[in-house]
C-alpha cells in the first residue's frame, strides 16, 4: 500500500475508534441536488432555506475554525461551508477538530444537511448545519488540477480510464455526458418504434447454432444437456420466426458477440437493435431509417448538424442513395457487374488489396467496397443493391437477379446500419445456406451455419417483410463524436491486466539494504523494485528518514551515501 493508502486506513480506525460507522447501513434522505439549487435558487430561495444532499468531497479549504468543501453529487458540484461551532454546537468540538480537519479525505461520501446563500464573493453555497460520514474512501483520487485554463494531473490514460471507469466517471466530468447520450440514443429510437405499435422482445443469447450473421462465434458448453452453446453473433433468425408466428413488427435491444479483433471501432461484445416489419421492402425500410435517425439526431443532439472531429456532418437534406456496384465503379474504376471469383482477385491485385484463399465472390467484393470506398461516404448516404454472394439472407432484386434489395446506411465512412427485403423463399434460403457452407469447407471461419430449424420455420410461409439493424455503439460514437468504441461502453473488454510480484523484505536484503531499513521501504508504499530504482537518492532519504522519526525507530539516521549505493546496486 501507498502511504497515502495506509494514512486513510489509520483514519479509518481512528472514526471507528470514536464511535462512528463510516459505511452506515440507514438511507440518507436527499431532498435536492446541487444542479437544482443552482438553477433555482436565485429566483426562489425559499425553496432552499433547508436542504439534505450527499455527495463525494472533491476539494477541501482548512481555515481554522471555518472551513469550505466542494462537494459532488451525480449533476454537479457545489461549494460546502462549514463552520465548526454550527457542526459541534456543545462544548465537545471533536467532531470538527479531529473527524472532519484530520480524517476526511478527497474522495469521502458524506451527507449534509443545512440552508444555501451567497457568499460575498457572489457563490451559491450551502452553509452546513450537519454533516454524516457515508462512506470512507480508501484510495486517493487522482486530482485534476487546473491553472491558467490549462489541466494538469489529468486522468487521462486511456487503459487506466477504460480499466478504472468508475474513477474516470468521478474526476472527467464529460465521460458521464456521453453515457447519458447514449441512454438518450436508445430511448429516442424505442419511442420512435413504440409509435408504430411495433414489439419489443427478448431472444436467446446462449443459441444451438450461431446465425444470422457472417461472423466467429464464441464456444461455451452446456454440461446437463452435454452439448456446445454459442453466445449469439445476431438476432436475426430469431425475429424472423416471430414475423412467422404472426407479429406484424417486432424489435430488440440485443448484446451480440463475435470472436474476432478488437480495435477503434469493434469490441467482441456490443449492442444492436434489430427490427423487422411484415409486408415491407428495402425501400420502405429507407424511408423509415432515415426519418428515425433524423429524429434521434434531433431528440439527442438537439440540432440538425453533428460535429464529428473537423467535420461537420449535416442530416437535414435527403439521404444519397448509391448502388454499390456504382460506387466501386466511382471509386476505382472496375466495373465488377458480372466478374468471377478469379477476375475479381486479378481487380484486387491491382489494388493492392490483400485477400485469402479462403473468400469468395462475395468477401472479395466487400473488401474492395471497404477499402476504396467507404471512407468516401461521409454524408448520409445508403449504399444499396449488393450482389447475392454478399447477401445470403437478403432478397432478389426484383428487376436483377443477380443483385439483393439490401442496404447500408453509411455515415462519416462507417456502417451505421443495415437492412434487406428479407428472404422468405425456403428453397433458396437452402442453397443459399449450402453455398455457405461450402466457403466454411474452404476455411472461411466466418460463413453462416445452416440452421434447419429456421427453414422449417420459413417452410411454413414468412409474409414479405423488411428487417434492419443498427450498431448502436457506432452511432453513440458518431452522435457524441468519439473516435473509438472505448468511449461508449462503460467497461470495455480489455487484455488481462498484469499484476506485477508484491515486493517483500527478501527482495530487498539481496541489495545488501538492512532489515530495518527494507521494512520503512514497504511502508513507505513501494509497490516494486523499479518504482525504487525511478526515485531519487534525495527522496527517498528524505522519505525514510521521515518514517524513521515518526515511527521513533532507535536506528541511526540514513546518510545520502548510503542509499545512493543502494541505488547503484539495484541498478547493476
Amino acid at each position: 500500500m501507498s502511504e497515502q493508502e495506509q494514512q486513510r486506513r489509520q483514519s479509518l480506525a481512528e472514526i471507528y475508534k470514536m464511535g462512528i460507522n463510516p459505511y452506515p447501513p440507514e438511507a440518507f434522505e436527499v431532498s435536492t441536488s446541487t444542479v437544482e439549487i443552482l438553477e433555482k435558487f436565485e429566483q426562489n430561495p425559499e425553496l432552499f432555506k433547508q436542504v439534505s444532499i450527499a455527495g463525494r468531497i472533491m476539494s477541501r479549504r482548512i481555515m481554522g475554525a471555518a472551513s469550505f468543501v466542494e462537494l459532488q453529487d451525480s449533476a454537479g458540484r457545489i461549494q460546502l461551508y462549514i463552520k465548526r461551532d454550527d457542526l459541534c454546537p456543545d462544548e465537545d468540538k471533536s467532531f470538527y477538530n479531529i473527524i472532519f480537519k484530520r480524517h476526511l479525505d478527497i474522495g469521502d461520501i458524506i451527507g449534509v444537511e443545512g440552508f444555501v446563500f451567497v457568499t460575498q464573493m457572489g457563490e451559491i453555497t450551502i452553509h452546513v448545519t450537519s454533516l454524516k460520514i457515508l462512506s470512507k474512501s480508501l484510495r486517493p483520487l487522482p486530482i485534476v488540477k487546473e491553472k491558467d485554463g490549462k489541466l494538469y494531473d489529468a486522468f487521462t490514460d486511456p487503459e487506466q480510464r477504460y480499466r478504472m471507469r468508475y474513477v474516470d466517471l468521478i474526476v472527467n466530468e464529460t465521460v458521464k455526458d456521453t453515457f447519458v447520450k447514449r441512454t438518450k440514443v436508445i430511448n429516442s429510437m424505442r419511442n420512435f418504434f413504440n409509435g408504430f405499435d411495433y414489439l419489443e422482445v427478448e431472444t436467446p443469447i446462449l443459441q444451438p447454432i450461431p446465425g444470422g450473421a457472417a461472423a466467429r462465434p464464441f464456444i461455451t458448453h452446456h454440461n446437463a444437456l452435454d452439448m456446445p452453446l454459442y453466445l449469439r453473433i445476431a438476432n436475426e433468425l430469431y425475429l424472423k420466426r416471430l414475423i412467422v408466428g404472426g407479429f406484424d413488427g417486432v424489435y430488440e435491444f440485443s448484446k451480440d458477440f463475435r470472436n474476432e479483433g478488437m480495435d477503434r471501432t469493434h469490441n467482441p461484445e456490443f449492442t444492436v437493435l434489430e427490427i423487422y416489419v411484415a409486408y415491407k421492402d428495402y425501400r420502405w425500410m429507407m424511408d423509415f431509417t432515415e426519418t428515425m435517425i433524423k429524429r434521434v439526431v434531433d431528440e439527442t443532439v438537439g440540432k440538425k448538424t453533428v460535429k464529428v472531429g473537423e467535420r461537420e456532418i449535416d442530416f437535414e437534406p435527403v439521404f444519397a442513395r448509391v448502388p454499390i456496384l456504382e460506387a466501386i465503379k466511382i471509386h476505382t474504376g472496375f466495373d465488377v457487374l458480372g466478374m468471377d471469383e478469379v477476375a475479381l482477385r486479378d481487380v484486387c491485385k491491382k489494388l493492392d488489396i490483400d485477400i485469402e484463399e479462403s473468400m469468395g465472390k462475395g468477401k472479395l467484393i466487400d473488401e474492395i467496397f471497404g477499402e476504396k470506398c467507404e471512407s468516401h461516404y461521409i454524408k448520409p448516404t445508403f449504399i444499396i443493391d449488393y450482389p447475392v454472394e454478399m447477401s445470403p439472407l437478403s432478397k432478389r432484386h426484383r428487376d436483377n437477379p443477380d443483385l439483393t434489395e439490401r442496404f447500408e446506411l453509411l455515415i462519416n465512412g462507417k456502417e451505421i446500419a443495415n437492412a434487406y427485403t428479407e428472404l422468405n423463399d425456403p428453397i433458396d434460403q437452402r442453397k443459399r445456406f449450402e453455398d455457405q457452407m461450402q466457403l466454411s469447407e474452404r476455411g472461411d471461419n466466418e460463413a453462416m451455419f445452416i440452421d434447419q430449424d429456421f427453414l422449417r420455420a420459413l417452410e411454413y410461409g414468412m409474409p414479405p417483410t423488411s428487417g434492419m439493424g443498427i450498431g448502436i455503439d457506432r452511432l453513440v460514437m458518431l452522435l457524441t463524436g468519439q473516435t473509438s468504441i472505448q468511449e461508449v461502453l462503460f467497461f470495455p473488454q480489455m487484455r488481462p491486466e498484469k499484476v506485477q510480484k508484491q515486493l517483500d523484505v527478501k527482495d530487498l536484503l539481496k541489495y545488501t539494504i538492512p532489515q530495518a531499513w527494507a521494512e520503512l521501504i514497504l511502508q513507505a508504499g513501494y509497490q516494486n523494485l523499479n518504482a525504487i530504482r525511478e526515485e531519487k537518492a534525495t527522496a527517498l532519504l528524505q522519505k525514510l528518514n521521515g518514517l524513521r522519526k515518526k515511527n521513533k525507530l532507535s536506528i541511526d539516521a540514513l546518510q545520502l551515501e548510503e542509499v545512493e549505493r543502494w541505488l547503484a546496486s539495484l541498478n547493476e
